[in-house]
């Protein structure tokens, strides 16, 4: 399927515009990352404690900010979530806390602080009474026999396990996480007036509850971060190696350094929008180099083919027509991508948000770097040599059966 036939655009003479755009995004994002005294990292990286909270109502951020504030915790950090078509999500927050210390002692710490503001600062039961909305299923039934509401008797134990379960799935799938009032829980299956009535009497209801907790040291996140480093260079390196193989070293150089420039490009734009650098996000620059890459090996390749059916023509115009011609590949091929990763942005949830918005500026950036960035860099090197377009984009073994051929 081609989109556009017999198209005819000058992009090696439009190559400075793209150049100063990508100097412009570069420096805009860079001087971000510089004001905001680096990249944001994530837990996965900087070690710390995550709780992952869902309130009853709208989270209320500015009580919350002034409780951790009061317990000396004021360098936390707080995010409200939201995914779309999840009402429930609405009313979530996170809570972070870098770890300050150096042991697994200041890890609990961490969380327990978390915790005990939370709890000190939203708590409304004044009776002693256990909330039923962070209370587990096996502790659920075991209260459930001792009461014995339904009167099955002392071998009741199997029966009320399942009635427990039956309560925790009510309350965590049907209710969202949290339940503001006992009758909700009508609906669940085994339910009777005399259950909810022994609930009533043995719980009380608070207005929030914990979904997640999430723990790292310091030493992993600085491990974490090394790895997701190196694996980055090494993908960059091992693409240097095969395309500088496959075409020529100059064309290898040209694809890493479109690549890195689309990494760096990203990462302006995490610091603009305030996202945060984890482990997912380091899968999804990863897959951006594989995808930015791929895009320029195919008109790269395209070069080659048209070097051997254009001899005399300028090498600029070379590229031009390799360009135009992968034109509708890359419009099926990138537009396609986009539209994935933009649903994925918007409804693949808060867990995902950071990866797809990664995916979402690198399939933009990546798709013109390939014959806005790599391939000028070729074309700038072949004039820099001086030659038309005797630069062949050929193998070792292909050049050496050509030379043999013309003598």
């Amino acid at each position: 399927m081609e989109f556009f036939k017999g198209v005819n655009v000058d992009w090696m003479g439009k190559a400075k515009y793209f150049v100063t755009l990508s100097l412009v995004l570069l420096a805009v994002g860079w001087a971000s990352i510089l004001k905001n005294g680096g990249l944001r990292y994530g837990i996965d990286f900087r070690g710390g404690t995550l709780v992952y909270v869902r309130f009853a109502g709208t989270p209320p951020i500015d009580q919350i900010r002034k409780g951790l504030q009061s317990a000396g915790l004021a360098n936390s950090t707080i995010q409200s979530i939201s995914d779309i078509g999840n009402s429930a999500s609405q009313r979530d927050v996170v809570i972070g806390l870098e770890q300050k210390g150096t042991g697994d002692e200041s890890l609990d710490a961490g969380k327990d602080a978390i915790l005990n503001v939370l709890h000190k600062t939203f708590g409304t039961d004044t009776s002693g009474k256990q909330d039923f909305n962070s209370i587990t299923a096996p502790a659920l039934a075991v209260y459930l026999t001792t009461k014995d509401p339904l009167t099955l008797g002392t071998n009741a134990g199997d029966r009320y396990k399942e009635l427990a379960q039956r309560l925790i799935d009510a309350r965590d799938k049907d209710q969202g996480g949290i339940v503001t009032s006992f009758d909700q829980l009508k609906s669940a299956p085994g339910v009777t007036p005399q259950v909810v009535n022994a609930l009533t009497s043995g719980f009380s209801l608070g207005n929030f509850t914990i979904r997640n907790v999430e723990i790292v040291g310091p030493k992993v996140g600085a491990q974490l971060r090394r790895q997701a480093v190196l694996a980055t260079l090494y993908a960059l390196l091992g693409m240097l190696v095969y395309i500088a193989f496959r075409f020529e070293w100059i064309y290898g150089a040209a694809a890493v350094i479109a690549v890195f420039h689309d990494v760096l490009i990203t990462l302006g734009f995490f610091s603009l929008f305030h996202y945060e650098i984890s482990l997912t996000v380091i899968a999804a620059l990863l897959t951006l180099v594989g995808y930015s890459m791929n895009d320029t090996i195919v008109i790269f390749d395209r070069v080659r083919e048209n070097l051997r059916l254009m001899r005399r023509e300028p090498f600029a115009a070379i590229v031009n027509k390799s360009i135009n011609q992968t034109l509708s590949r890359t419009i099926l091929t990138s537009g396609l991508t986009f539209l994935t990763v933009v649903v994925l942005y918007l409804m693949g949830g808060e867990v995902l948000r950071a990866f797809a918005f990664a995916m979402v500026v690198g399939v933009v950036v990546g798709t013109y770097s390939s014959f806005g960035i790599a391939a000028p860099i070729v074309v700038v090197w072949n004039k820099y040599r001086g030659q038309g377009a005797a630069i062949s984009a050929g193998s070792a073994a292909e050049k050496r059966v050509a030379a043999a051929a013309r003598r």
